[in-house]
């Protein structure tokens, strides 16, 4: 089976939020671009969600509007940000408690998964992980940039999961965290933010040459830069660029994917995350979940330009496609 596509409707998140988008313009346009795949967050897409809970017509509309377009839901992204729950941390009970509650909620949606936060301590969900089952959904932490596969974290997640043995727990790799360039949208922000262009060249330069980010915002102090310089060169401690190939050692509990990108250029080209390297490395390991469209460039230039996440969306969707369509490696090396 080939690899498929979707559209997380986070890429919508400006035309969502100054009203010109509604839910069924999401759905349809994505649609429209072959991306059947829906994966929405629930806070954007479904308001009152999870203080207020979500009325019945509500999740009635999303079914109507899934058949109408002959969509398919996918994962509902949950957040749980268990540090500043009421100005205390909450315990690991209401944790768990808390995931059981977005686990239903997909379950609601028709979704197939549900996306955890990485910062989700495992043995929150393996402690959620038999609700799951009953529900027939999977949980699946987002490993997502400055994390990647090889770090302590995810490892520590990696072990709990194959020692629940539990089917209902796998890994969202977010493309992010491949992430080959310094993105253009990004600098081109900071410029107008204040930073000097010698600077701005210099960190773009330190980001390809893999500069230890400590010495780069070390130099960046010591080339006269403050504020915005500094916070262009903190960029680089939270974002790096990991090999896609680490994906195939956890395939077996990889079960969707987040097509992360900032800007896709007229020749349907992301010039710094390497789609066609992380395509082929799906294609090696026989991925056959959803890649969905998550589109985070509208914020880098909405102060200058008008934002257009639906072209940018159908240019990533169509760069997808043929990469998606294009030669499998495993067949072409039997």
């Amino acid at each position: 089976m080939a690899i498929k596509r979707g559209v997380s409707l986070y890429s919508y998140q400006h035309e969502t939020f100054t009203g010109k988008m509604t839910l069924e313009d999401c759905i349809r346009t994505s649609v429209a671009f072959g991306a059947r795949g829906i994966e929405v967050i629930g806070e954007q897409t479904f308001w009152g969600w999870p203080e207020v809970g979500v009325a019945d017509e509500k999740v009635a509309e999303w079914h109507s509007l899934i058949a109408k377009y002959n969509a398919v839901p996918v994962s509902h992204d949950f957040m749980l940000d268990y540090k500043r729950y009421k100005g205390r941390e909450m315990p690991f009970d209401e944790q768990v408690a808390s995931v059981k509650k977005d686990i239903d909620f997909g379950a609601r949606l028709g979704m197939s998964y549900v996306r955890a936060l990485v910062s989700i301590a495992p043995e929150v969900l393996v402690a959620a992980a038999p609700h799951a089952e009953e529900k027939g959904i999977k949980i699946l932490i987002e490993v997502h940039a400055p994390l990647h596969f090889d770090h302590p974290w995810i490892i520590r997640h990696a072990e709990a999961f194959e020692k629940a043995g539990s089917d209902a727990l796998g890994f969202l790799p977010d493309m992010g965290m491949f992430l080959f360039k310094f993105p253009p949208v990004w600098k081109a922000r900071f410029i107008r933010n204040g930073v000097p262009q010698h600077i701005a060249d210099y960190i773009v330069k330190a980001y390809e040459d893999r500069v230890l980010s400590e010495y780069v915002i070390l130099n960046v102090r010591e080339m006269g830069g403050s504020g915005p310089a500094l916070g262009m060169a903190e960029t680089l401690r939270h974002n790096a660029a990991y090999e896609p190939k680490r994906m195939l050692d956890y395939m077996h509990r990889i079960h969707h994917v987040h097509g992360k990108f900032y800007q896709m250029d007229e020749d349907l080209v992301e010039p710094c995350i390497p789609y066609d390297e992380i395509v082929r490395v799906l294609k090696q390991g026989n991925y056959n979940g959803y890649i969905c469209s998550e589109y985070e460039g509208n914020r880098w230039i909405e102060d200058a330009q008008e934002v257009d996440s639906v072209e940018q969306v159908r240019r990533q969707q169509a760069m997808l496609t043929q990469l998606i369509d294009g030669p499998n490696p495993t067949a072409m090396a039997a």
